[in-house]
């Protein structure tokens, strides 16, 4: 494989290449190619004018060179033809243009010859076309095909940004990626392994090759050291990879490029390094088009960075002490701190419901029908919350719990239904998470994106706690012990009595609320059609 640099070659303008074949389009140039081949992969990045019998030292390559042949002594034969256009071919001429009167009336036949021979694509001129006027006409088919450019690379930028913002955002900005490119995207991990992937399948060898490639841009482990080599470096082995060796005798690890490409078959190889040393690493694979796939690439890679780098909340490190501390026995007040926030609030998620996702099989009514919802994988729990704030993200049998710090209310999330606690100090973090959990069920109910805790003023403030919790034993004493009874008639209350909304917030049938809520009624005694009797039992359910 031969690795080629993602940094733009110097001598090389930024506008797109135009093909040969639309300047001879042009009707208004009347060129017409009168020898060498016609490939239509031929592209003319410049035009030059020049009389210089040997033009090779003032060609950059990729021009489209233009003469009238003044240079051509008389009596020219075939090997001064010959010399003049391999010197064209040496530079790297895309072609020749040469222009008819006052010098010449037709092309020299000799020089027709000597393109055929050598390869070069030769025009002719025609009189009334000027070469200003084919310089011309080149610089506004570049500015043509760098306005569809920039038009295409635009529309992608819009693509990812909204793929990133789906529920599933990794997935999705792969998915658009490899079909802005017509090829395959892959992420991978920190230990090299493909964690998604999207795009159409190019072969072994490709996802071979993309998999090294991809090696080569991973930031090296800090705490990883090289041995100096004292020889050539192995197969496989990056000029410059080894730093300048410690007093240990190790050399340094050395710093990863933040992007390199490659070329296998055919198909053009790109990785970027995502974030700053988290090890994640976007690989592309797709068949070489245009310039504008590298700035693609790059967005989406910024975007993925975003997903899946360290977030808001604190240091990793400080994230880690903290969540030892915790484990250890740590005072939570003294551990918060460490996570960037003196008062919290608990986030409840669950994935919204979308119509393609239900069975088709279960003629129940949207109303009844429990809902399917997806258990979403570590990576859009992580961008969810980045969306809200933090890194602190526990997903866990299809809920994702976020603990997010005051100074960033959450807002509605696309794709998510969200419940939020009121903020507390970390000594009421339990508290927080059950006011979530009853938030969740709330807005999953009532089909709203998100429902916040209420913080006025109630009944609970006049009541001491203990007393409350006292109050809730004994009389919730006859359900307490059956988990699934309390919950229904919590529920049940919540919603003021509605079998539907109930049903549909515990993704169980309605006939089984109606049996727990008459079994419950059965074992409190209770007229639970009395809104005293609910307002009490309401009351002591938030105490237990």
């Amino acid at each position: 494989m031969e690795k080629t640099s993602t940094m733009p070659d110097p001598t090389v303008p930024p506008t797109p290449p135009v093909p040969l074949d639309a300047l001879l389009a042009r009707e208004d140039l009347g060129l017409r190619r009168v020898a060498g081949p016609s490939d239509p992969g031929t592209v003319v990045r410049w035009a030059h004018t020049s009389e210089m019998a040997d033009p090779y030292p003032y060609l950059l390559g990729g021009e489209l060179l233009l003469s009238a042949g003044v240079h051509i002594p008389d009596g020219a034969g075939p090997g001064y033809f010959d010399a003049y256009v391999s010197r064209i071919v040496a530079a790297g001429g895309a072609a020749l243009g040469f222009g008819l009167a006052p010098v010449h009336e037709t092309v020299p036949g000799a020089l027709v010859a000597a393109c055929d021979l050598q390869g070069l694509p030769l025009l002719e001129v025609p009189p009334r076309t000027t070469f200003s006027g084919v310089a011309r006409a080149v610089w506004q088919l570049m500015a043509q095909a760098r306005l569809a450019e920039l038009r295409r690379v635009t529309e992608a930028h819009r693509g990812l940004a909204s793929a990133a913002a789906r529920p599933d955002p990794v997935p999705s900005v792969l998915h658009r990626l490899s079909r802005h490119l017509d090829g395959r995207a892959v992420l991978f991990g920190p230990e090299g392994t493909e964690i998604a992937a999207a795009g159409r399948v190019l072969g072994e060898e490709t996802d071979t090759a993309l998999a090294k490639l991809a090696e080569v841009v991973r930031p090296a482990d800090p705490d990883e050291h090289r041995p100096d080599p004292a020889g050539p470096p192995g197969p496989g082995a990056v000029p410059g990879a080894a730093g300048p060796a410690s007093p240990a005798g190790r050399a340094r690890p050395r710093p990863s490029p933040a992007s390199a490409a490659d070329t296998v078959a055919g198909i053009r190889l790109a990785a970027y390094a995502l974030g700053a040393g988290h090890g994640f690493v976007l690989g592309v694979a797709a068949p070489p088009r245009d310039s504008g796939d590298h700035t693609v690439a790059s967005v989406a890679a910024v975007l993925l960075s975003l997903l899946t780098g360290e977030q808001q909340g604190g240091t990793g490190a400080a994230r880690s002490a903290a969540l030892v501390r915790l484990l250890l026995g740590g005072d939570p007040q003294e551990v918060a701190p460490l996570l960037g926030g003196e008062r919290w609030r608990v986030v409840h998620a669950r994935r919204a419901v979308r119509p393609s996702e239900t069975r088709p099989s279960d003629t129940r009514s949207p109303e009844t029908r429990p809902p399917e919802v997806p258990s979403p994988d570590a990576l859009a729990a992580s961008a969810l919350g980045a969306a809200l704030g933090s890194a602190l993200v526990d997903p866990a049998d299809g809920i994702v719990r976020v603990l997010v710090p005051t100074g960033r209310e959450p807002e509605a999330q696309t794709g998510w239904t969200l419940g939020v606690s009121a903020a507390v100090t970390p000594h009421d973090w339990p508290v927080a998470d059950t006011q979530a959990a009853r938030a969740l069920a709330h807005a999953r109910a009532t089909r709203v994106p998100l429902v916040v805790h209420g913080t006025r003023p109630a009944l609970d403030d006049l009541v001491p706690a203990a007393d409350a919790r006292a109050h809730a034993r004994t009389l919730l004493a006859p359900v307490a012990g059956t988990p699934a009874l309390t919950d229904t008639l919590r529920t049940w209350l919540s919603l003021h009595g509605s079998w539907d909304r109930t049903a549909v917030a515990l993704s169980v049938h309605r006939n089984t609320v109606r049996q727990r809520i008459a079994r419950c009624a059965a074992l409190l005694n209770a007229d639970l059609d009395d809104p005293d009797v609910r307002m009490n039992l309401w009351f002591a359910l938030r105490h237990i």
